[in-house]
């Protein structure tokens, strides 16, 4: 794209374009997209928000490992929220360098541009031809598959003294509507089978021609069928936790939802049936942001079981410690009604006030026309102001969403991120589901049936990454399983089952071809290199002899607009991902009141983050401070986790990769030993 000479007038029109040296490249689409599109009328007016650069943003990551490594004689030291904001504020020089360069156009007025309290963002509504012609682009309406229609351009381009000042330009190449309820994928595919209300354990009720396996008659009734029906009380014999007793105010464990919402009815089944330490009448309290609402009646179309099934697994692990439910906005953001449904940016917000200033990452934000506005004046919608460090964020979070790290361009992730490392900073553990179809992202990503990557030359074999699993500042959950033949004295493999053909035999669940590649999310981030903490363990997985090395790869460049370069299909010299292990296969439990087995990552990520509830427990009554972000001291001992050695996450049209001894991309360090783990964390700082 040439840059179009800016004309002093605001009479501005699109003609031919004219070279200007004194622009750079800003940003470029690295992914060309499938959407049918046209151009946006030139007057049109186009909400355009500028992100500035934050100060000692590459000091983030030194902070971060200097109160997490278990070797540092600051561990466990977190900084206040105070503290972490102060570090981290746009310079006064960002501000007024933007400011004048807008100014400059001729095309506004100093009223025209508003800036946040704390100078994050510059805003200023314009009309399209406008924005055309100072970002040197063409601005398209895309056409989505869904039908809705998103705002956006392939490049844009900054003059050379702006671009070092600011992060990104909204809408640009991230496209202006954010991703659909329905493309931001729930980590877990259900399998029903109907009408049985009250399952025995001994009798699995989903699994025809099951036998019990050797050695599984000495055990108690309620672990003889673990490879088949998984419930709390496997759970705890697999990774050897304890009955949980304490209940600190402290550390109450979060889960994050969105549309998705839990059924009291549900619930109450599942610890009627399979956690019997808890009263059946035991509920979360919910915190609504921006107009989430929570429970709903166990018929309600928004009663997914996403939502049960993390509240079923974290409470039954943790009780009598308490769980928070993040119910995030209101029902016409988040059923996709306004295209603006939005995936944890309104989160972020409503716990740190400072992130709706300094940025907007994400889905919803305030961009009028573009993000999820508050107040909502649709039907049902939330009619408050956005809330901006409202409420307090528990010290361990766990979230089983997510999406194609490919559909957000680089410097909009690496923001997000930031923010995500601003909070391990303050003691806070915020973990994340992998995915759940091996390499690829979730079916129909990116115009693909299995939700994988594709160039000019290549169709429908690269592997496609995740997001937020490619931040750093973040703990990556896989799942394993037992297989039908196991016991839970056997180890575990990496989780990977053919859906299809489990659906077909018990006569319920979708049954389409991508659901032959039902497995554990892992690979390698395009966006992110290894952190330290765990580049050793990435380049001893790469040096290994296994049947991946003979497929090709290519090598992201800074910008990532190479992917898929040579006939590559992974990027060799990505951050890996996950981190650790749980099961997440073959789980029993209740939906809209009817028993039925669920797979999925989505069960991974609330186990392991009850396993660091009743860590902090510990700690706590000991003295001691939360354990934070815990990546670091896994990757520095991970002999506290039992390593998954079997299994693969296979799409894309290979096997994937493939689980080997220490750190692998299928099931990361491994899974909880939970003995080990209270021994080493106990005796950290």
């Amino acid at each position: 794209m040439l840059w179009h000479r800016l004309l002093a007038s605001t009479a501005l029109f699109a003609g031919a374009l004219s070279v200007s040296t004194s622009h750079v490249l800003h940003e470029k689409r690295s992914v060309s997209l499938p959407h049918r599109r046209q151009r946006v009328d030139g007057d049109a007016i186009v909400p355009v928000r500028i992100g500035l650069r934050q100060s000692n943003l590459h000091t983030g990551y030194e902070r971060l490992m200097d109160i997490s490594h278990p070797a540092s004689k600051n561990y466990g030291k977190h900084l206040s929220k105070e503290e972490v904001h102060s570090i981290f504020a746009p310079a006064d020089e960002t501000v007024e360098i933007v400011k004048s360069w807008l100014l400059g156009t001729g095309l506004f007025e100093e009223s025209d541009i508003i800036s946040y309290e704390n100078k994050g963002w510059l805003a200023v509504d314009m009309p399209a031809k406008h924005a055309e012609s100072i970002f040197g682009t063409e601005y398209y309406e895309h056409e989505m598959s869904q039908g809705d229609v998103r705002i956006g351009c392939d490049e844009y381009y900054l003059p050379i003294h702006v671009s070092s000042h600011v992060d990104f330009i909204k809408p640009g190449v991230k496209l202006s509507a954010p991703l659909l309820k329905k493309q931001v994928e729930k980590r877990g595919v259900e399998s029903l089978s109907r009408g049985i209300h009250r399952p025995t354990h001994v009798n699995p009720p989903h699994y025809p021609g099951w036998q019990m396996p050797p050695g599984a008659g000495k055990l108690p009734a309620d672990l003889q069928n673990c490879g088949v029906n998984i419930t709390p009380t496997c759970i705890k014999a697999l990774y050897d936790l304890p009955t949980a007793h304490l209940d600190q105010p402290e550390n109450v464990m979060g889960l994050y939802e969105t549309y998705d919402a839990f059924s009291l009815g549900d619930i109450s089944l599942f610890f009627e049936n399979f956690a019997k330490n808890v009263p059946a009448d035991t509920a979360p309290k919910v915190i609504s942001v921006d107009g989430g609402t929570a429970p709903v009646a166990p018929s309600d179309a928004r009663n997914g079981g996403e939502s049960d099934i993390d509240l079923d697994l974290s409470i039954s692990l943790i009780y009598p410690q308490s769980v928070t439910v993040y119910q995030v906005d209101d029902l016409p953001n988040s059923s996709g009604e306004t295209g603006t449904a939005g995936f944890l940016n309104t989160f972020l917000d409503s716990v740190d006030g400072s992130y709706c200033d300094y940025t907007a990452f994400g889905i919803t934000g305030d961009s009028p026309g573009i993000d999820a506005e508050y107040p909502d004046s649709l039907a049902g919608g939330y009619k408050g102001q956005l809330e901006c460090g409202t409420y307090e964020l528990t010290r361990v979070v766990s979230i089983s969403y997510g999406e194609a790290e490919v559909y957000l361009p680089k410097p909009y992730v690496e923001r997000q991120c930031n923010e995500i490392m601003k909070l391990g900073l303050q003691g806070h553990s915020i973990l994340v589901a992998s995915g759940d179809y091996g390499v690829a992202s979730f079916p129909g990503s990116n115009g693909d049936a299995e939700g994988c990557l594709s160039t000019a030359t290549m169709n429908g074999t690269i592997y496609n990454p995740d997001y937020p699993s490619g931040c750093p500042y973040i703990t990556v959950v896989g799942a394993t399983r037992l297989y039908p033949n196991d016991t839970v004295n056997d180890p575990e493999s990496a989780m990977q089952v053919n859906l299809t053909a489990f659906n077909i035999a018990t006569g319920a669940g979708p049954v389409s071809p991508p659901y032959d590649f039902f497995a554990t999310g892992g690979g390698f981030s395009n966006y992110f290199t290894p952190p330290s903490y765990q580049a050793g363990d990435v380049a001893n997985y790469l040096k290994q002899d296994l049947p991946f090395q003979s497929l090709p790869y290519y090598e992201a460049n800074a910008d990532a607009t190479n992917i898929g370069q040579n006939g590559g299909l992974y990027n060799r010299l990505g951050r890996g991902y996950p981190d650790v292990s749980a099961n997440g296969a073959f789980l029993l439990t209740f939906v809209n009141l009817t028993a039925g087995t669920y797979f999925g990552t989505s069960l991974a990520s609330p186990i392991f983050g009850a396993v660091i509830t009743l860590l902090n427990e510990e700690r706590t009554a000991v003295g001691k401070g939360p354990i934070g972000f815990i990546n670091p001291a896994l990757y520095e001992n991970p002999s506290v986790l039992n390593d998954i050695t079997n299994g693969s996450n296979p799409n894309c049209g290979s096997q994937g990769f493939q689980s080997s001894k220490g750190w692998d991309p299928v099931t990361g360090l491994g899974t909880p030993n939970y003995p080990r783990m209270l021994e080493y964390f106990l005796g950290l700082p």
